[in-house]
């Protein structure tokens, strides 16, 4: 019902119109700043302050929306809410009726994050193959994490009541602010130079993008990779991701699941124990009844001394006469090996090597002369053969028939009578000596004409 400016109204009308006006203007929004005054009754219901640095106003956040925030708020934390303007009508407050909220900042931390880890997964370090195995047996751990925060607690108690022979070195840092991501680096390298641990654990309890944001630092994903110690992150809640968990060798949802995953249960190791303890006792059980049976067995064996010693002696007789009867074998033996070599070495006496040699020598020489006259004979007859066959073909013995043979001062053969001319000296072999002539006439014969 619309009033006019000179109706009176009442504070109950006046904070009800004013209520609606808020509401219908201000359906929702979202305003930034930072948490004062925070209380959490029993009932469930938040009421706070959200203010920056000129202004307030009171918000409150009933049960049904605080129980689907992921992250705890606290004094101090700035951040973004969405809502609805209201107005308490009782007391005429203006606040603010939150239906969600978040950390301020978070999607350019969030956008951060993605950037980051696209960047080192471009250069390998989150590849499995550059992924250390988890040592198979434990005796130290590096824990690097608050000392008074749930992280370091959960752990400890773990590893107590799963197996308490494991030793714990805690490397107290801060897990959120400025500084945090500094001391982690500084810790995880001071642990690989003790060279003490198996294994380093680095993490915290969860929280707020912001809260574990140093566990996105690029420069500490740098130091867990190149650590030469294994590094198991174990940083917030399971449904919290980090970039030290994608580059550390091994991501355990939880601080406990890390303490766990590093330790066995005393429990299954008594129980093999008691395994290995029974099975010894049935393997020293069954020792110690062959045994026996052996004994037993040795026992009725047993022999009286005597007739041990009737045995000993019969052996020692049998002996004595396979002796002798080797040594008789063994002197034939080499009585023979003497005889053949007498009978070898009278065969190779030097007197019957030289008597055989020069028995040979004689019967050489014999052969040799008889060959040499022999040889001597057939050669004389060939001789006498060939000159007979040499004479009869002679120049000589045709010139001794009254035949001469012309010849020119150099000695040539003198076969036309055109090699020679009127007044030349020529000569005439005969059987007998040489005749020099002069040629004082030439007749040349004349050659027949062909018809």
């Amino acid at each position: 019902m619309s009033q006019s400016a000179h109706d009176v109204f009442t504070v109950s009308q006046l904070n009800q119109r004013a209520k609606q006006l808020l509401e219908i203007t201000f359906n929702s929004v979202k305003v930034e700043g930072e948490i004062s005054n925070l209380s959490r009754p029993s009932s469930g219901h938040w009421y706070f302050t959200l203010k920056d640095k000129g202004a307030q106003v009171r918000c409150a956040m009933f049960r049904s929306r605080t129980a689907q925030l992921k992250f705890q708020p606290k004094e101090g934390d700035q951040i973004v809410v969405r809502g609805k303007v209201s107005l308490y009508e009782n007391r005429g407050d203006y606040q603010l009726i939150v239906d969600a909220m978040k950390p301020a900042g978070e999607g350019q931390l969030q956008q951060a994050f993605i950037q980051l880890k696209q960047k080192l997964g471009a250069e390998g370090l989150f590849a499995p193959e550059h992924k250390q195995a988890l040592p198979p047996q434990v005796k130290r751990i590096a824990v690097i994490t608050s000392p008074t925060g749930a992280a370091v607690h959960d752990i400890i108690t773990v590893l107590k009541r799963r197996f308490p022979a494991i030793e714990v070195d805690i490397y107290p840092v801060q897990v959120q602010g400025q500084e945090a991501a500094q001391q982690i680096i500084w810790s995880i390298n001071q642990a690989n130079s003790d060279a003490r641990a198996d294994v380093i654990i680095a993490g915290r309890g969860g929280g707020s993008i912001e809260d574990l944001w140093c566990f996105n630092d690029e420069n500490l994903a740098r130091t867990i990779f190149h650590s030469r110690l294994p590094v198991v992150s174990a940083v917030g809640h399971e449904v919290d991701f980090t970039i030290a968990d994608f580059v550390a060798d091994v991501r355990a949802p939880t601080p406990s699941a890390a303490a766990e995953m590093l330790s066995p249960d005393q429990q299954e190791y008594w129980q093999r124990l008691l395994t290995f303890s029974s099975r010894l006792e049935k393997s020293i059980e069954q020792q110690l009844k062959n045994k026996h049976w052996q004994l037993q067995s040795a026992e009725k064996g047993l022999q009286h001394p005597g007739d041990k010693l009737s045995q000993y002696a019969q052996t020692l007789d049998l002996l004595e006469l396979r002796m002798q009867q080797s040594q008789t074998n063994t002197f034939n033996r080499l009585s023979q090996s003497l005889s053949r070599s007498q009978q070898r070495l009278q065969q190779q006496n030097p007197a019957n090597k030289l008597q055989q040699m020069s028995n040979q020598l004689d019967y050489l020489s014999k052969r040799l002369a008889t060959g040499i006259k022999q040889a001597l004979n057939n050669n004389s007859e060939r001789l006498h053969q060939q000159a007979s066959l040499l004479n009869a073909v002679s120049p000589l013995q045709t010139l001794g028939r009254g035949y001469a043979i012309l010849q020119k001062s150099d000695d040539s053969v003198i076969r036309d009578s055109h090699d020679v001319k009127k007044g030349d000296s020529v000569f005439a072999r005969i059987g007998k000596g040489k005749l020099e002539l002069s040629v004082d006439s030439i007749k040349h014969e004349r050659k027949s004409s062909k018809k």
